[in-house]
C-alpha cells in the first residue's frame, strides 16, 4: 500500500533547477514530522532535509544547505523539495518520508515509519 507518492525528478544540467512534491493520497501527515532521504547508486540512503508538522523548523544536509528549501502546505497534505544550483553529485533517487510519531524535524532516517517509492533526479555536468 503506497502512502506517499513523490513527483518532480528528472533529467537537469548542472546550475538548474527541480522541484519535488510528495503527496499523501488517502492519509493525511499534518501532524508528522517530514523529510526527504536521497540515495545514489551504490552509496547508503542519506539524509536531505526535514521539516517539523507545522513548518516552523527545518534541517538541511550541509551538502545542500543554501541550495535546497523545504517546506510543505499542511491542507495539500503535500511536502516539496526546491532544489536549486544542482550538481552532479545530487544525482539520485530521492525519497520523502513521514515520521508519524514525531512533531519535530529529525534527521534519523529510523525515526521515518512511511516512504515514498522515490523519483530520479540525474544532473548533467
Amino acid at each position: 500500500q503506497v502512502q506517499l507518492v513523490e513527483s518532480g525528478g528528472g533529467l537537469v544540467q548542472a546550475g538548474g533547477s527541480l522541484r519535488l512534491s510528495c503527496a499523501a493520497p488517502g492519509r493525511t501527515f499534518s501532524s508528522s514530522a517530514m523529510g526527504w532521504f536521497r540515495q545514489a547508486p551504490g552509496k547508503e540512503r542519506e539524509f536531505v532535509a526535514a521539516i517539523s508538522w507545522r513548518g516552523g523548523s527545518t534541517y538541511y544536509a550541509d551538502s545542500v544547505k543554501g541550495r535546497f528549501t523545504i517546506s510543505r502546505d499542511n491542507a495539500k497534505n503535500t511536502v516539496y523539495l526546491q532544489m536549486n544550483s544542482l550538481k552532479p553529485e545530487d544525482t539520485a533517487v530521492y525519497y520523502c518520508a513521514a515520521a508519524s510519531g514525531s512533531y519535530h524535524a529529525t534527521r534519523s532516517r529510523y525515526e521515518y515509519d512511511y516512504w515514498g517509492q522515490g523519483t530520479q533526479v540525474t544532473v548533467s555536468s
